[in-house]
């Protein structure tokens, strides 16, 4: 009697392996489409008359941001709105930033430089310098814009017109990611990735349609559906004093997550909170070289977990598993499964570089910089557990990293 030829159990385990990843890629490919369904962008839009211009506060944190810092504050300067104030913050730079912003402001007296002060014991950095911004700034609406940015003369028109819009306490717009060296090329366009395939952006904006909903959600909950881009945050400042401002995250290495998770815990009481792309006005060069790009990363990878190392290596591990190891499966053990996930993957990276205008070598060489990202992330939870991170000349504990 002829059978069926016997298969290995570990045949059957490969195949099923080789499914749920599929299903997993698959999932983040349809979280990443429910997303860019609902992620809006900053429209050009007219300035309003001067006389119902709510004022805006533009608040620039700076520390040693010479080479960045005089294209920033012209580029704010220039703005068409009406009623708005420039506030630059200069924390102790040592390589000429407080001399460029002293004659800018020789040219234009609507720039007011701030000298910060010592840096408090349990601060971070830019968490004190955002704090002393805010405490002098006399806008109905604080706009914090990143030292590396640069700005479009429509940027707080149109910023201030998505915030009434959307009647949005924190609007987190994320700007178009220059990137020049190999470096830079590589890795910064992974932040995307991570952003719009592990992040249900479309879930926060369901829940803040409806807060008898989110009201019945634990915090916990609520809160970690919220983050935020630091390089362009938007905040009614009834909002940012009601979750207690810089003042609310001091520790945190990462305080732009840590704000928006503090308005998304709060969604329940109707504060909303909305990420969108200016990529029509702003841009940002994050860093200038490998180097830098790999200590920046080290900086916030696994701070942006927080205290939840779990987190950070349940996410790790499907990073590995989910879009590394089907490209050493294709060269070791090839099967039409495999391709199919690499197929989804090539295909969300499309979409994403597509959709950001990101560089597109790091959309071809995908292996590469994902092992790259993964590498930045083992010296991320190295450093945390150890030493520290470091950044700017200061060293920082991230809690509870083993």
């Amino acid at each position: 009697m002829t059978g069926a030829p016997f298969a290995p159990p570990f045949l059957h385990l490969e195949t099923l392996y080789h499914l749920a990843i599929l299903a997993g890629l698959l999932l983040g490919l349809g979280n990443v489409i429910a997303n860019l369904a609902c992620f809006d962008s900053l429209h050009p839009t007219a300035p309003p008359p001067a006389g119902e211009a709510p004022r805006v506060s533009i608040l620039v944190p700076a520390r040693n941001e010479a080479l960045n810092i005089g294209t920033c504050a012209r580029s704010l300067l220039a703005q068409d709105y009406p009623n708005f104030e420039l506030l630059v913050l200069d924390d102790h730079s040592t390589d000429g930033t407080g001399d460029i912003l002293q004659n800018l402001r020789s040219d234009d007296p609507r720039l007011r430089v701030l000298p910060g002060a010592a840096l408090p014991p349990g601060w971070t950095g830019k968490g004190w310098a955002c704090h002393q911004l805010a405490a002098q700034a006399s806008g109905t609406f604080l706009f914090f814009a990143d030292a590396d940015t640069a700005h479009a003369p429509g940027t707080v028109s149109a910023a201030v017109a998505f915030a009434q819009r959307h009647r949005a306490d924190l609007v987190s717009a994320w700007p178009r990611l220059l990137a020049v060296t190999w470096g830079e090329r590589l890795i910064i366009p992974m932040i995307l990735l991570l952003g719009m395939v592990m992040y249900p952006h479309w879930l926060l904006r369901f829940l803040q349609n409806h807060p008898h909903l989110a009201a019945r959600l634990p915090v916990g909950a609520r809160r970690i559906l919220g983050a935020a881009n630091g390089q362009f945050m938007f905040f009614r400042r009834a909002g940012y004093d009601r979750i207690g401002g810089h003042a609310a995250v001091r520790d945190h290495v990462v305080e732009d997550v840590a704000l928006g998770r503090a308005v998304a815990r709060r969604m329940g009481d109707g504060m909303r909170l909305f990420n969108c792309d200016a990529l029509q006005f702003s841009t940002v060069r994050m860093y200038r070289s490998f180097a830098e790009t790999w200590e920046g990363f080290t900086k916030n990878l696994r701070a942006a977990f927080e205290e939840s190392l779990a987190s950070f290596l349940v996410i790790g591990l499907w990073q590995v598993c989910g879009f590394l190891l089907p490209f050493a499966f294709a060269v070791f053990a090839p099967c039409p499964l495999v391709f199919t996930q690499i197929a989804v993957i090539y295909l969300i990276r499309i979409v994403l570089t597509r959709r950001f205008h990101t560089s597109w070598l790091s959309c071809v060489l995908h292996p590469v910089a994902q092992v790259l990202g993964l590498a930045i992330g083992l010296n991320s939870w190295r450093r945390s557990a150890g030493g520290g991170v470091s950044w700017k000349g200061r060293t920082y504990q991230v809690g509870n990293a083993p």
